[in-house]
């Protein structure tokens, strides 16, 4: 990530965590390594559309208190995901859009006004070097280009076709002020009793500010109540798998997520539009889980 090279981005401001993600290194859970990537997909997805790169393209994901970003070559970024104030040397412009960036000039990404990660593209992507297939980084197992800090150099890629216009941000919904997530009951839901299997669709939960990239907690519900005393061996996770651990609450596990535990799973929240709202959900939003098949 650093270079001696004038040219794509120096890092002014890096924010409370920003990291690059593209859609992580899916495969490789037989050898210990998560899969990892952007937590909110459809976000991360439209922000490479809006400046014309690959789907695939490296970008940053901000949390809560966005970045601040000088340009050492003149380029196009987008922001999208959590609604933010969006500023080049002061001057506001568009979130959810194309921006040109001069060179010499700063992006500042604010605070989100709702919701909690951001995305911001580059055209061209962040020519980050790729580990097992990804430019992600993976906060539980370190693989993949650090964390950003001050002072850090961020080099583009070649850049793609023209930028597209940022009429389609309308298309994505906002960060949830409430969060409903289906569940598709085991492997291991017959750990728990039948009444805490029928009270967990009738509680509610709300997002612990216990929650990361590793998976969101809950907290404040009716604790689920197991019907078998004991210890699990260790087993496959899976993006989205609801583990149980001792206390009861549910954690839902999200994209840097373990290979293993040994917490009774009592379903799976599949992947899609529920676990992007789970990127963005604050602490102490509600949360239900609701039946799926």
């Amino acid at each position: 990530m650093r270079t001696a090279v004038a040219d794509g981005l120096l890092v002014v401001r890096p924010g409370a965590l920003t990291t690059v993600q593209d859609r992580g290194r899916p495969g490789y859970a037989h050898l210990g390594v998560p899969r990892s990537g952007a937590l909110d997909t459809a976000a991360y997805a439209l922000a490479n559309r809006l400046v014309g790169n690959a789907p695939d393209a490296a970008a940053l994901e901000t949390t809560l208190d966005g970045v601040g970003l000088r340009a050492l070559a003149a380029t196009t970024v987008a922001v999208t995901g959590a609604p933010c104030p969006v500023r080049i040397s002061g001057r506001p412009v568009a979130w959810g859009a194309p921006v040109r960036l001069p060179a010499g000039a700063e992006l500042e990404v604010g605070r989100a006004e709702s919701g909690v990660r951001g995305y911001v593209a580059v055209r061209g992507g962040l020519a980050a070097p790729p580990v097992l297939g990804s430019r992600s980084t993976d906060l539980l197992s370190g693989l993949g280009p650090p964390v950003l800090s001050a002072g850090m150099l961020l080099r583009a890629g070649p850049p793609g076709p023209d930028p597209v216009p940022g009429a389609d941000a309308c298309g994505l919904p906002g960060p949830p002020s409430r969060l409903v997530l289906p569940l598709r009951l085991g492997p291991r839901a017959d750990w728990f009793t039948g009444a805490s299997l029928t009270g967990l669709w009738r509680s509610e939960f709300r997002v612990s500010a216990m929650s990361n990239r590793i998976g969101l907690r809950t907290e404040a519900g009716t604790p689920l109540v197991r019907a078998r005393a004991g210890e699990l061996a260790s087993e496959g996770m899976v993006l989205g798998a609801v583990q149980v651990p001792p206390d009861g609450l549910p954690v839902v596990f999200l994209a840097d997520h373990p290979v293993t535990g040994g917490y009774p799973v009592v379903g799976v929240v599949p992947p899609g539009p529920a676990l992007d709202a789970a990127a963005q959900a604050r602490p102490g939003i509600p949360v239900r889980f609701a039946r799926s098949r």
